[in-house]
């Protein structure tokens, strides 16, 4: 096959030359079809659906107007549905908060965080993993609440969560899912891993999800921050009540 020649690529390169040209010209001049009606008339453009058809050089500025409009309707629904969303998630953080306030006892905190966490955020399976005594909570009967001791070596497979002390959402692994819900291990698909306290010190709060997809790593865990926080402090305030 003979190689192109200057010649054979001279007719491409000003095509494309007076096709820049057009497009510059276009963009400087705007108005440039205001006093020539009967040429924008006569232009006619491949139908964007690709059934063969042509339209008009306005029919299709229409259609492309209409399609940003959609999508900007689109946009616009997102972010109203997201301001939804954390409109009520940031209420029942304050209801939270508001139960851990009005009680005094750390029963009564953590009673409503369990209620908070079952009722209000939908979390079937969830355990409050303890690292360190805390006074008052040897006596409550239940199951949300465990101790274990600080060097114990499943914490180990923790050290990364405890040491950026941000929640994290996803897949666990299987040593991590059998450790936190020995019970039930099979019904977790995914979990939010909550630190408690300065990079762990406390502990942590996991919770779990039969779903594989509802906690993800691409989801905002700034309310798991802020459940977490107050998880921290009503223990630590009654950490420092019953010294």
């Amino acid at each position: 096959m003979t190689p192109p020649t200057s010649k054979t690529r001279a007719p491409a390169a000003s095509a494309l030359a007076d096709e820049t040209s057009v497009t510059a010209f276009l963009s400087e001049h705007p108005d440039f079809f205001d006093s020539r009606e009967a040429l924008l008339a006569t232009l006619r453009l491949p139908h964007h659906r690709g059934d063969g058809g042509t339209v008009s050089l306005v029919e299709r500025q229409l259609d492309v107007l209409r399609e940003r409009s959609r999508e900007h309707e689109l946009r616009l629904k997102t972010l109203i549905d997201n301001g939804h969303a954390n409109d009520a998630l940031a209420e029942k953080i304050h209801r939270l908060a508001v139960r851990l306030i009005a009680v005094d006892s750390v029963q009564g905190r953590i009673k409503s965080v369990e209620l908070s966490l079952r009722d209000d955020f939908n979390a079937a399976e969830f355990v409050i993993l303890l690292t360190g005594a805390v006074p008052g909570l040897a006596s409550i009967d239940t199951r949300s609440i465990r101790f274990v001791d600080v060097d114990h070596a499943e914490l180990k497979s923790f050290d990364s969560l405890f040491d950026s002390g941000k929640p994290r959402c996803g897949r666990i692994r299987d040593s991590q899912r059998d450790f936190l819900f020995p019970s039930n291990p099979t019904a977790v698909g995914s979990a939010a891993l909550v630190p408690l306290g300065a990079r762990g010190s406390i502990g942590l709060l996991a919770i779990a999800s039969a779903d594989v997809d509802h906690f993800n790593p691409t989801m905002s865990t700034e309310f798991l921050a802020r459940i977490g926080e107050l998880i921290s402090a009503a223990l630590h305030r009654s950490a420092l009540v019953n010294a």
